[in-house]
């Protein structure tokens, strides 16, 4: 096993680090006080192929590679977790179709994504169906060659802007629960469709989460995705892959505090002395370099471990994204404590970096979820 990234990995790391650095840091403040999505950005990344990185080479792509997404996203976090998520999304959008798509399926709708000409979003959360997604009441009745959705979607990101959304509907009412569901392509507009809200955020302000609703949408069933029924395990097997991504924003955000917290601490002075050099600022700073370095390694270990077919993949896959995330809230509580005042305040990144921190906790699964799932795969299936 590798434990240090290949010349390719490290040049993809420095470039989309110099890019976030020079392009995406300076929009930062504005995008989370403005609270608008930053399609200027979404061209930056489309421009530079890093939308592209998610998809195979015969599509346009840049062939898939799980922990060269992952670097991505985690120097976008670094300077705006917003951003950072832009890839994010649009990689797990796209892994419904990767994992289940016929081979004219990923025809018709990867090039499209990879070019960053369209968005993709991921619809399986419902108001009563977040952590228990097989509760889902979104139904879609077969009706000739097509289905009709009807339901509703909460907490969806990039859904008020997606042109392509995976939709995740019961198709069997009577099905045993994890067999009731069924993964739907919608391609948008279409009657029927609509955006009902934006919700109105901690962090990631710029990026939209919206409720959507489905009234008689029609889909053709040329866009369902594997079998009818099929969609909880399509949905199961897509977060395996995608939570890795989420760990990886988690670890920038961590990252970019520790660095805004650490320059800090060497220019300010109190009592005649840097404050880095006193001894409980100085240990604060150890131990958040210490814990994002843990993170970044289980996070890369886990991306190596998923992308080589690994039996325990789902493990792997919740095990960095509890730690990334625990990770990314605690480092940046600390570096608004090594800023104190200033870090209260939004003349410094560090507190739009704790509010952003918070959702890693959150999304695709909470940590009581990822600690749910490390704990079966240690336990295997009761007697």
């Amino acid at each position: 096993m590798a434990y240090r990234l290949t010349e390719e990995q490290e040049m993809l790391r420095d470039a989309v680090r110099v890019l976030a650095d020079e392009q995406v840091a300076p929009r930062a403040a504005e995008i989370d006080r403005s609270g608008e999505f930053p399609q200027d950005l979404r061209r930056l990344l489309a421009t530079h192929d890093i939308l592209a990185l998610p998809f195979p080479e015969e599509h346009g792509g840049l062939g898939g590679e799980l922990l060269g997404i992952c670097l991505a996203i985690e120097q976008l976090s670094r300077a705006c977790a917003t951003t950072g998520l832009i890839l994010a999304v649009q990689e797990l959008g796209a892994l419904p179709i990767a994992i289940a798509g016929t081979a004219e399926q990923q025809a018709r709708w990867f090039p499209p994504l990879a070019s960053g000409e369209q968005l993709i979003a991921f619809a399986l959360t419902e108001a009563e169906a977040g952590s228990d997604a097989a509760a889902a009441r979104t139904t879609a009745r077969r009706d000739g060659d097509a289905y009709v959705i009807d339901g509703a979607k909460r907490f969806i990101s990039h859904g008020s802007i997606a042109d392509r959304l995976v939709v995740f509907a019961v198709t069997d009412r009577e099905a045993p629960r994890h067999r009731r569901l069924s993964a739907f392509v919608l391609e948008l507009p279409t009657a029927g469709f609509a955006v009902a809200r934006l919700e109105h955020k901690m962090g990631l302000r710029g990026s939209p989460t919206a409720e959507l609703t489905f009234d008689g949408v029609r889909v053709p069933a040329g866009n369902r995705l594997g079998a009818e029924g099929d969609g909880f395990e399509i949905a199961m097997r897509t977060l395996d892959r995608s939570r890795p991504g989420i760990a990886a924003q988690a670890v920038g955000i961590a990252q970019g505090a520790l660095e805004v917290a650490t320059q800090y601490a060497r220019e300010r002075k109190q009592f005649g002395q840097r404050i880095g050099d006193f001894q409980q600022i100085g240990a604060m700073l150890a131990d958040m370099d210490a814990q994002t370095e843990a993170a970044r390694q289980l996070l890369y270990r886990a991306c190596t471990e998923i992308e080589a077919g690994a039996a325990d993949a789902s493990r792997w896959s919740a095990m960095c994204k509890l730690v990334a995330g625990d990770t990314a809230m605690r480092v940046t509580t600390d570096a608004v404590q090594v800023l104190g005042g200033y870090g209260y305040i939004d003349e410094f990144p560090v507190e739009r970096m704790m509010r952003d921190a918070k959702i890693t906790q959150l999304y695709e699964g909470t940590q009581q979820i990822q600690r749910l799932v490390i704990a079966r795969a240690l336990l295997g299936k009761g007697g």
